[in-house]
């Protein structure tokens, strides 16, 4: 982790990355991973599937996507969920389903009060188009991973038609 990434990091925070988490996110994203805090939830694997990141970039820039999905094999198998329309269908659903709209706006009001315990941003801005529109799986997926089920509900229905998407072992050899 460099300096700049450390800011805002709390010990226990720096002691869940480890450099071989570091190496198998940059290996599962092509790249360095920015801000990252902890690792957020594990693929039965072992290696990283969701990052914690800092509300904020080294820069300062606000980065309200506090929980990143790096799983590669799951970042690809949820595209394809995502060129299938399936954000239109599930944001539909929100306009006819009540139970399932509050439930979304729970989520969205608990990925905000973890962010803005870390970092208040001074925005009700969280991730994914929430709480009135689904704009984007892998944050769903990445939150019901890092919070676990019952939490997002998008997120535990776009998992539960993924089913075991860690069964061929593991996405990228750090």
């Amino acid at each position: 982790m460099t300096e700049a990434d450390q800011a805002g990091v709390t010990e226990a925070d720096r002691a869940g990355v480890t450099e071989a988490d570091q190496a198998a996110v940059t290996a599962q994203l092509g790249r360095r991973p920015r801000g990252v805090r902890a690792v957020a939830h594990r693929c039965p694997c072992g290696l990283p599937s969701v990052v914690r990141t800092n509300p904020r970039l080294e820069d300062g820039t606000p980065f309200p996507t506090l929980y990143y999905l790096t799983c590669s094999r799951l970042c690809s198998r949820i595209g394809g969920l995502e060129a299938d329309g399936r954000m239109r269908e599930m944001t539909e659903r929100l306009a006819t389903d009540p139970e399932l709209a509050e439930a979304y706006r729970r989520a969205h009001d608990v990925y905000l009060a973890e962010r803005d315990a870390l970092e208040p941003l001074g925005t009700q801005v969280s991730a994914g188009g929430m709480p009135d529109r689904v704009k984007c799986l892998h944050v769903h997926v990445g939150h019901a991973l890092a919070a676990g089920p019952g939490v997002n509900p998008f997120g535990d229905e776009t998992l539960a038609e993924l089913a075991d998407w860690w069964r061929p072992g593991p996405c990228a050899n750090p």
